[in-house]
């Protein structure tokens, strides 16, 4: 079975992007979100791959893509990379299932750049006002007093972050992938950059077009996620009427890392 892995690079305009393919089949796009990368999705590939020809790549300032200290990686800017990688891949109308900050950046790429799809499953997504943990708030309010920690003291913030996300635990090899991209010195300047960069007038733009999606769309939601409760993707259904709604019973805000199997399902069903 194909595993996660990034061969390709591609020069967009936000920077190096780090990007992967395998399998056969209708194309199929998987865009992550904040803290994570496209690692976050390591335990789907391998099963979506015998049915898809599934594509993914790390956002500019995340995983092994770009990340300088002049770059711009706020959500207007992933939805332009969004489209640029699609046209780079020859991707007419893929199926895409977005994560977390991949709903906003996706929908921005839909209504905004006429990024047209297939098929659309939004999972435990960014896309509402307002969004962003109390933590999250205060990280972009106080960025001069994190940058520059003490590696260990920066490690440990990170770590405790991710798994912030989670109501149970996940091997300590998936912790370690989330974790590792902030861990470098580029990594941990980009991670502040991010809480520096976040403007909810990026989804506050899109929020009135939502009932203009022009594709099939189902929104799924782990029932127990800490950072985006239930009743938010309640809320974006009723702004997306024609879409489908589902949840995941006892998974936090990583479904594809709590219970993939899970996640592998809803795809296939929907798909």
């Amino acid at each position: 079975m194909a595993a996660w892995i990034l061969a390709e690079n591609y020069e967009t305009s936000a920077g190096l992007v780090a990007a992967g393919r395998a399998g056969d089949g209708p194309d199929l796009v998987l865009a992550h979100g904040w803290p994570w990368s496209s690692f976050c999705w390591h335990r789907v590939i391998p099963e979506l791959s015998k049915d898809f020809r599934v594509h993914w790549y790390d956002m500019p300032g995340y995983g092994q893509s770009a990340k300088s200290a002049d770059q711009r990686t706020s959500l207007d800017i992933q939805g332009e990379v969004f489209t640029e990688m699609m046209d780079h891949w020859g991707l007419a109308r893929p199926r895409v299932v977005a994560h977390d900050f991949g709903g906003a950046t996706t929908l921005r790429a839909h209504l905004l750049h006429g990024c047209d799809f297939e098929k659309y499953l939004l999972m435990n997504v960014v896309a509402m006002r307002p969004w962003g943990s109390e933590f999250f708030d205060h990280m972009g309010r106080h960025i001069d007093a994190f940058q520059g920690l003490p590696p260990h003291i920066h490690r440990a913030i990170v770590r405790a972050y991710v798994e912030g996300a989670l109501i149970h635990e996940i091997s300590v090899d998936d912790i370690d992938g989330l974790v590792a991209p902030w861990l470098t010195e580029n990594g941990a300047s980009s991670f502040y950059r991010q809480f520096a960069q976040a403007d909810d007038n990026y989804t506050a733009e899109v929020e009135p077009l939502f009932g203009k999606v022009r594709c099939p769309t189902m929104i799924v939601w782990g029932e127990d996620d800490p950072w985006i409760p239930l009743e938010r993707g309640r809320s974006l259904h009723a702004l997306m009427p024609d879409a489908g709604f589902g949840t995941m019973p006892g998974v936090g805000h990583l479904p594809q890392l709590e219970n993939p199997d899970a996640v592998i399902e809803h795809v296939r069903q929907f798909f």
